[in-house]
């Protein structure tokens, strides 16, 4: 870990910061999801470096060591495939391997489709390609407490968060999200209250990397995060032809509470997913959860590499 580089980029005026290891001109990128950060790619960067990869993960704008935009509320999901061509760009990257995870999958699979020319091959973890984009999830049928439409409210997370430090809100996330049922409040509750605070971390995440964690988010705080993702999930990008033809891998825990989302898992296993990604690779872990990188690095790792391997030239 001490052996990663960090540095800034500048991006649309904005300073994003940057994590890399490795070298060459075999590059991956990596797009982190929510209350993730650069730092939740830590394993996967050392196991691409160590294959003979630059390995890259970034902090989306507004996240973490990177600059705020001057107005978050106006954030959007395109405003991260620009952050994703402009790290590229600024690194002078001209094609990489993209692997996104959570909502950090939603610029993966855009960059594909609007630039194929920059992706040498897609990974994602936890979310299949939705095109043309998070619009598609049917979110009426999901109960009025579910996390992301109490999020989606201006000001109700702010004021759920704010009740606690940074610490115990990014705790109470992870414990969260790595459980296999959706996390919904009743009418009296807010998602906070869900959390138990006497449970213990998880064996994977350790109160080293709980603290690194609250220290990033500390600097960013949530402003631009609930804005992207949640309050922009409703708006899609204008794509005439919506395929990608790169080489893809899908990596489900099955453990994953995404699994319950309406029609989530059929939309997987029957295969749905390849009329937008043809060439797909689907892989079902049984005990992976929603954070199955961090969760099972070792057989993540695995995947990973050999996927890269595949398809480089």
């Amino acid at each position: 870990m001490e052996q990663i580089q960090h540095k800034y980029v500048e991006v649309s005026g904005l300073k994003l910061h940057v994590a890399e290891l490795g070298t060459g001109p075999k590059v991956v990128l990596f797009l982190h999801g929510f209350p993730e950060i650069w730092y939740s790619w830590r394993h996967q960067m050392v196991a691409a470096a160590a294959a003979g990869y630059r390995a890259i993960a970034f902090d989306f704008r507004g996240y973490g060591l990177s600059q705020q935009p001057p107005e978050p509320e106006k954030a959007s999901f395109d405003d991260l495939v620009v952050d994703v061509i402009g790290v590229m760009d600024g690194l002078g990257i001209s094609k990489a391997f993209l692997v996104g995870k959570d909502f950090g999958a939603g610029p993966v699979f855009h960059v594909a489709v609007l630039h194929p020319e920059r992706v040498s091959g897609v990974i994602t973890l936890g979310i299949p390609c939705m095109l043309p984009g998070f619009s598609v999830i049917p979110m009426h049928l999901f109960p009025k407490g579910f996390y992301v439409l109490r999020w989606q409210e201006p000001g109700r997370a702010e004021a759920d968060f704010g009740r606690f430090d940074v610490k115990t809100v990014i705790r109470n996330i992870y414990m969260l999200f790595c459980r296999s049922e959706l996390q919904v409040a009743s009418d009296d509750q807010e998602i906070m209250d869900l959390a138990d605070p006497s449970a213990p971390l998880p064996p994977w995440f350790t109160e080293e990397d709980l603290k690194v964690y609250s220290s990033l988010y500390e600097n960013s705080g949530f402003r631009t995060a609930l804005q992207v993702p949640y309050r922009t999930l409703g708006v899609n990008f204008v794509i005439t032809d919506p395929k990608i033809t790169a080489p893809g891998m899908l990596i489900m825990g099955e453990k994953d509470y995404v699994l319950k989302f309406p029609g989530m898992e059929e939309y997987i296993r029957s295969e749905k997913v390849k009329e937008f990604m043809p060439n797909l690779e689907i892989i079902f872990h049984e005990e992976g959860n929603h954070f199955v990188q961090e969760q099972l690095p070792e057989e993540v790792n695995q995947l990973l590499i050999t996927f890269l391997n595949k398809h480089s030239t």
